[in-house]
């Protein structure tokens, strides 16, 4: 499990330096226009007013003491409203592939031809895919510490963390559905398209029941209704986080009984194995 956990880590090293650096660009710039808009409050509040509620609730404005001229309620704003859809794509398309890329390839089973078990090549490889999703976000997350250096907004270290803290756990859900998906499905795209539709899905409808109460039933059955960002720097609620992990730990112990038990392609993509109709009127050539 150790060599195939390092294996795969030294796999992911471009990811997760393209990812984070990338990202943290987009922190440089988020942290420099702080300041920028905090010396225009008041022009910026009266545009604000005159905005439909509908269009601050895609940004995290999810009740009346929403602040973004507070440090917590801009980067709530800027930064985390939109990261689980954005770094969700990562996390999707990673779990997806994470056994089944291989599969499709035609190379997992001459790597099951060595000594390792099917249950130690899953776990060092989920292990490496947690590993790299934390250095993402630990990247990012040191990206604002040093550059709130030079700037008002100011948070602390510790109370930065937290949001993090919720958008892993979201992402770990969804990596692990997808996880799960392409040992089910007959094909990783497939895996990537239904785990994507459903984190944009939950996205769209957690946003929509803050303006409507009529789908709030329906966003209590949302993993992202359990996603924290303003609320979390000072209120952070640990059951909904401790709850999106152990519904990711259901979906990726799911995803080791199905490979444990399912036989491995030598190549390509699979069929739904239905069997083949004959038809009756369809005539037999000669």
């Amino acid at each position: 499990m150790i060599t195939v956990f390092r294996h795969t880590v030294r796999r992911f090293r471009g990811q997760v330096l393209g990812w984070g650096l990338a990202l943290s660009l987009l922190v440089l710039m988020i942290v420099g226009v702080y300041d920028s808009i905090a010396e225009q409050r008041e022009q910026i509040e009266q545009l604000i007013a005159n905005y439909p509620p509908e269009l601050m609730a895609f940004f995290g404005a999810s009740d009346s003491s929403f602040s973004m001229f507070t440090a917590e309620g801009f980067l709530a704003m800027e930064f985390f409203s939109l990261m689980p859809v954005v770094l969700g794509i990562f996390a999707v398309l990673m779990g997806s592939g994470l056994l089944v890329s291989d599969e499709e390839k035609g190379t997992l089973d001459l790597i099951m031809a060595h000594p390792v078990s099917r249950s130690a090549l899953f776990m060092g490889r989920l292990v490496a895919f947690v590993t790299a999703t934390v250095g993402i976000l630990a990247i990012i997350w040191l990206a604002f510490i040093v550059t709130m250096n030079w700037s008002t907004l100011s948070i602390g270290a510790a109370e930065l963390a937290k949001p993090f803290l919720s958008l892993l756990a979201v992402l770990l859900l969804f990596s692990t559905l997808a996880l799960l998906l392409s040992m089910v499905l007959p094909s990783r795209r497939l895996a990537a398209s239904v785990s994507g539709l459903l984190l944009v899905a939950s996205y769209f409808v957690t946003v929509l029941a803050r303006i409507n109460e009529d789908l709030e039933t329906l966003a209590r059955f949302s993993p992202l209704n359990y996603y924290q960002t303003e609320h979390a720097f000072q209120r952070f609620n640990v059951q909904w986080f401790a709850g999106l992990l152990v519904v990711a730990a259901v979906f990726a112990a799911l995803a080791w009984w199905r490979f444990q038990r399912r036989d491995i392609r030598v190549g390509g993509e699979a069929g739904w194995k239905l069997p083949s109709l004959s038809l009756p009127f369809r005539r037999v050539p000669s």
